[in-house]
């Protein structure tokens, strides 16, 4: 399993909200994440962590490279109060 962890600032969550509901709707059944948890810092209003988990670092690469993706990044670098900050990380133990 492959986890990539994006941290971000935005002032502007509602409109970056909206545009990954947008992403979702049309890469539906094509995208290769598998499940996508996004939180809010308790300690640092504006301050998001989004992790996405996908089954291997190639599926990653692969939903990477879709344009939809793509312009996705380019909307969420546009909303953001600054460059994201990525952790591609390789799953060592994973335990429920």
């Amino acid at each position: 399993m492959f986890v990539q962890l994006i941290e971000f600032q935005t002032s502007r969550f509602d409109e970056a909200r909206a545009a990954v509901d947008e992403y979702r709707a049309s890469t539906e059944g094509r995208r290769t994440a598998t499940r996508g948890v996004l939180a809010a810092d308790r300690d640092n209003p504006g301050h998001y962590v989004n992790i996405v988990f996908f089954p291997s670092y190639e599926d990653a690469m692969k939903n990477s490279e879709m344009p939809e993706t793509q312009a996705l990044a380019a909307t969420m670098m546009a909303l953001g109060d600054g460059p994201p900050r990525f952790h591609n990380l390789d799953v060592v133990f994973d335990e429920a």
